[in-house]
């Protein structure tokens, strides 16, 4: 495990090194190895596509701004991801501030495994009622996510959603590593008490 993390530091090394002496492709293959994971924390984040989508683009001019100030003292990973937590709160401010509540429908996109978004098509999936039903079930679960105060949703969508590890997470936030776990803890109990609230009306 040790050595495959150190490969993958290396790895990253080589790439930001070429990118500090302004090899573009080597930018590139930094984009393409973590836009997907980017644009996945920025929309349970904020929750809009087209936002995810700003942000990520954001991220990466900002990323490719500062590549020089990269000192490497943590993963470039975790210093992308951190550009993106930073760049979603921002957008969750501004939105605030419109008073701007966008409500995803029942047909929503959703983000899939691999990064891309696609609406789930009927093959030979169950029932009609039964899909209704689990769509019914995933709205009210992304609604309990919705309601969590920011600090607590972010630890949420990066631990549960995204499985980062505590470490990771201390670094991202810039919080305490017991923070993390007192938020996430907290976070995961209000998400309870909310489910199963919501989940008496099913």
């Amino acid at each position: 495990m040790t050595r495959i993390r150190h490969a993958r530091m290396d790895e990253d090394g080589e790439a930001v090194s070429r990118c500090k002496q302004g090899d573009l492709d080597a930018y590139e293959e930094l984009v393409e190895k973590y836009q997907k994971k980017m644009l996945n924390i920025a929309y349970r984040m904020v929750e809009s596509y087209e936002d995810a989508c700003e942000i990520v683009q954001d991220a990466f001019v900002s990323a490719h701004k500062g590549m020089r100030g990269f000192e490497g003292k943590s993963r470039f990973s975790t210093w992308l991801y951190t550009i993106v937590v930073n760049l979603s709160r921002n957008r969750l401010k501004q939105l605030r501030i419109r008073s701007h509540h966008e409500v995803l429908s029942m047909d929503a996109p959703v983000l899939t495994d691999e990064g891309s978004l696609s609406v789930e098509v009927a093959s030979d999936d169950p029932p009609i009622d039964e899909r209704l039903e689990q769509k019914e079930l995933q709205r009210k679960v992304q609604d309990c996510v919705r309601a969590l105060d920011e600090e607590y949703r972010e630890v949420v969508v990066l631990r549960d959603i995204n499985g980062f590890s505590y470490s990771e997470i201390q670094n991202m936030l810039k919080i305490p590593e017991g923070t993390v776990k007192s938020r996430l803890s907290r976070a995961r109990e209000a998400l309870k008490d909310c489910l199963k609230k919501v989940l008496g009306e099913l």
